[in-house]
């Protein structure tokens, strides 16, 4: 690849801040482990020094995350290029579930994305994009009825934390979906750069799903 593996986390109003910033720490943090692992010689490991993590909101300027944080997006719509790993995190998705604008951004960018990943409520946006239809997909615990009322076609997962269905994966919460992230650390570079990842967020990987 020629330019940097792009890995995009949608930004919004009211969007949950460590939905954004949980998967955030987990990318650029493997990118600088990846950058020290050579003396390691973890096989897959040098692919994510490379790794370009972006914020990306509908336009330029801060957005207002959930309890009135402020974020500053690095890029928007217009021009945040191309995007090989897509996020979209939670929060009150209401109004980003029903924007144009945000919606085909979603759905083309994701359909020139090797992976879109959903945490939290982030896969009510997913669905409302017609980038999911029928697959396993999960949510947080208090929206599963929700998900399964409003996309009857899902088959909404209550017993697993994230759900990998190979171009698109889903977590249910905040700390899952840091594991999430690990998880795509590990299946996209090597479980050892995952779990050094982990480490130097001194954080305890859960790495598996149920």
């Amino acid at each position: 690849m020629s330019r940097p593996f792009a890995i995009a986390i949608l930004a919004f109003d009211d969007v949950e801040a460590l939905d954004l910033a949980g998967p955030y720490e987990v990318f650029t943090t493997a990118a600088r482990m990846a950058a020290r692992a050579e003396a390691h010689a973890w096989h897959g490991a040098a692919l994510a020094r490379d790794w370009q993590v972006t914020c990306v909101a509908r336009q330029p300027g801060p957005v207002r995350a959930r309890a009135g944080l402020s974020i500053l997006p690095t890029r928007h719509f217009a021009d945040a290029g191309p995007v090989d790993i897509l996020v979209v995190p939670g929060g009150v998705v209401d109004a980003a579930a029903r924007c144009p604008e945000t919606l085909e951004w979603v759905r083309q960018t994701s359909a020139a994305a090797q992976i879109t990943a959903s945490a939290c409520t982030g896969a009510f946006i997913l669905a409302a994009a017609g980038v999911v239809h029928t697959e396993r997909m999960t949510t947080h615990w208090e929206d599963l009825d929700d998900l399964r009322r409003q996309w009857p076609a899902l088959q909404v997962r209550d017993d697993l934390r994230w759900v990998d269905e190979g171009r698109i994966v889903s977590s249910a919460g905040i700390s899952a979906g840091i594991d999430m992230s690990l998880h795509l650390v590990a299946r996209l570079s090597c479980v050892q750069l995952a779990e050094r990842t982990a480490r130097q967020m001194d954080y305890r990987w859960l790495k598996h799903p149920a």
